[in-house]
């Protein structure tokens, strides 16, 4: 007995809301198990490529993992102890730079500070509230044992879990393959080919780009003796998924440092600047069209609505997934586009001609 279409669209439609609940609930627990698919996902070509070099799964899994592993050690022996030092002592100046500032607005701009100025007060406040709200951050970060335990969770787990499934990524692939109904097998597959197309032309192309702008902005504002140019750098990197923020977010900070600290030296001010100009403009014309590529489907519009929309249901979590979620209901969208224009609904009946 087959299954009529309306049936299979509400069959499909529950098990869809209940998989979407399940995963609204447990959301905080899955991290981990995200993150290790995440890795696992994106190291599958590595490994593919290493077995038709002549390795076999296994070995070729044992080969990834180690040098994942070297590399992740010497950036925790390395790169993070400068970076924890940096974000202390950014924290640990703010006040002063707040108060800096307060000295040049009542030296150049006299009528913004008087007595009971909207500005006066809140740069009154800003600086121990910064100060206060940012050392009980970072030491509620490092002593919170529910925030310890998440964190060794995801430096434990996380590589676990995508030690085994990159191990057993293609017989998982065909198990899955298995379960698909028969009938919608060829269109299933078809749409899956085409996710993962969107995916690794987008979420592939976009981490090398990251790393390259944040490894550039780093090294390029620590070259010009920037104060915490090394964080912001990094920073400006990680965050340049989302179309524009990491360069105007960066651009920014550093702009707003560099005042500071070179207030006078204008060229050492305007060669801040041009780094975030540089960065930008190689993204744009030369990292995004040959990493990234213009055909993956995902519209700048479109990502930070899906970013926004997961990160606020579902926090940490739904930031992980907005970026498939979106991919796929992009993918899915064109797809029931198609079927629409190609149909009795959009094209009229026998009897009615199309206009």
């Amino acid at each position: 007995m087959s299954l009529s279409t309306r049936d299979q669209l509400r069959y499909w439609g529950i098990g869809l809301v209940i998989f979407i609940v399940i995963l609204w609930a447990i959301g905080q627990a899955l991290v981990p198990f995200l993150v290790g698919a995440a890795i696992a996902y994106f190291l599958d070509p590595v490994a593919d490529r290493l077995e038709r070099l002549g390795l076999s799964r296994v070995a070729a899994t044992v080969v990834i993992t180690l040098v994942a592993l070297l590399i992740a050690a010497g950036a925790l022996l390395i790169l993070v102890p400068s970076v924890v030092r940096q974000v202390q002592a950014l924290i640990e100046t703010t006040p002063e730079m707040v108060r800096q500032l307060q000295t040049f607005l009542s030296e150049h701009y006299p009528d913004l500070l008087t007595e009971d100025s909207p500005l006066r007060t809140t740069l009154s406040s800003a600086s121990d509230t910064l100060q206060q709200k940012g050392i009980a951050m970072l030491n509620s970060l490092l002593s919170s044992s529910l925030a310890l335990i998440d964190f060794l969770l995801l430096i434990v787990v996380a590589p676990v879990v995508a030690f085994y499934l990159l191990l057993d990524w293609d017989r998982m692939i065909a198990a899955i393959d298995s379960w698909l109904p028969r009938q919608h097998a060829p269109v299933i597959r078809d749409l899956a080919l085409k996710v993962d197309r969107v995916l690794a032309g987008f979420v592939r192309g976009q981490m090398l780009v990251c790393v390259i702008l944040g490894t550039f902005y780093a090294v390029a504002l620590a070259i010009l003796g920037l104060q915490f140019g090394l964080v912001i750098g990094l920073v400006a990197g990680l965050i340049s998924f989302i179309p524009f923020v990491g360069s105007i977010v960066g651009g920014a900070m550093s702009i707003g440092l560099a005042l500071f600290q070179f207030w006078g030296e204008w060229p050492w001010i305007a060669a801040v600047a041009g780094v975030f100009v540089i960065g930008q403009a190689v993204e744009g014309n030369v990292l995004t069209p040959r990493l990234v590529g213009g055909s993956v489907g995902l519209h700048p519009v479109w990502l930070m609505f899906a970013l926004s929309a997961f990160g606020a249901v579902m926090g940490f979590p739904g930031l992980l997934i907005a970026v498939p979620v979106a991919a796929a209901i992009g993918v899915l969208g064109r797809f029931a586009m198609a079927e629409y224009q190609s149909g009795r609904l959009y094209r009229g009946t026998p009897d009615e001609p199309v206009e």
